[in-house]
């Protein structure tokens, strides 16, 4: 009998265990979930107006011939955006790549908010990562299997870093949120145009080059700190070429996309993007 309750003993402490593992290793995705619920309810009130014109008039003309081109006049204001996406990433110049899946809210309020959760696998184990960039911090935080920390970055680069690529999403994926008054404009030539995004902790400038068509087609920053694997941190050239426009919930978008790091050795390609599953504007859920 003594017998019969250690085995039942042994039984049910596997079985806290396992559940236990199996709750913490969701930790991030309810931080994640979290993060976004507080976004949807703080941009849900607010007054979505339509875009009009003579809204993009003060713009410079390669930002207003873009606008045109994407379809964004006579539709809502965006305040927020859901993406869901595939692709390819290399987590260091000499690994192979590996298949990526992500999803991603970003909220164009008073409180700008980047909430990106990624999934992968690594030599056959599950990899989670959530980049936060909210009031309160600028976030990048890995973990294998959802419990072992593989990266944890934060700090004043990665606030200005994470600010760097909220501003690329704002001119790729959210081409509506380009008259926002937190951007300083300076046009260079017909075909490209310099952009700063202020915000209250920092601020931020590439370079975007347009197409005769109208389409943005790269943008170049020298804002973004690199951070490898060993936490390290360095400050250096970041590209995303843009191509194959696509039409997608009535406006045309890059269906096709690359992130480069510029490196004196040589150019570092550790992103590739190509199967937009979702992107969804003003969504409440």
């Amino acid at each position: 009998m003594e017998k019969k309750y250690i085995l039942l003993a042994f039984i049910f402490a596997v079985i806290l265990i396992s559940a236990f593992v199996i709750y913490k290793s969701g930790e991030l995705k309810r931080i994640y979930g979290k993060e976004v619920s507080k976004g949807l309810e703080r941009v849900a009130a607010l007054q979505k107006s339509i875009l009009r014109e003579e809204d993009i008039r003060h713009l410079p003309q390669p930002i207003q011939k873009y606008l045109k081109y994407v379809g964004v006049i006579g539709k809502p204001e965006v305040q927020s955006m859901k993406a869901i996406v595939e692709g390819e990433m290399k987590m260091d110049p000499k690994k192979d790549w590996i298949k990526v899946k992500f999803e991603q809210y970003n909220f164009f309020d008073s409180h700008p908010t980047r909430l990106f959760f990624m999934q992968a696998k690594m030599f056959g184990i599950p990899v989670v990562g959530l980049h936060s960039y909210t009031d309160d911090k600028a976030n990048m935080l890995i973990k294998a299997a959802g419990l072992f920390t593989v990266l944890d970055s934060k700090g004043p680069e990665m606030r200005i870093s994470d600010t760097t690529t909220l501003f690329n999403d704002m001119c790729f994926f959210v081409p509506a949120t380009l008259i926002d008054k937190r951007i300083e404009w300076e046009e260079i030539d017909s075909l490209t145009v310099k952009g700063t995004l202020k915000t209250n902790q920092c601020k931020v400038s590439a370079l975007l080059y347009f197409n005769e068509k109208g389409e943005l087609i790269n943008f170049i920053s020298d804002d973004r700190y690199y951070t490898p694997m060993d936490g390290s941190c360095k400050k250096a050239r970041w590209s995303t070429p843009i191509q194959n426009y696509k039409e997608r919930n009535g406006l045309k978008l890059p269906s096709y996309g690359e992130a480069i790091w510029h490196f004196t050795e040589g150019d570092y390609c550790y992103a590739r993007f190509n199967d937009i599953q979702l992107i969804e504007y003003n969504t409440f859920n």
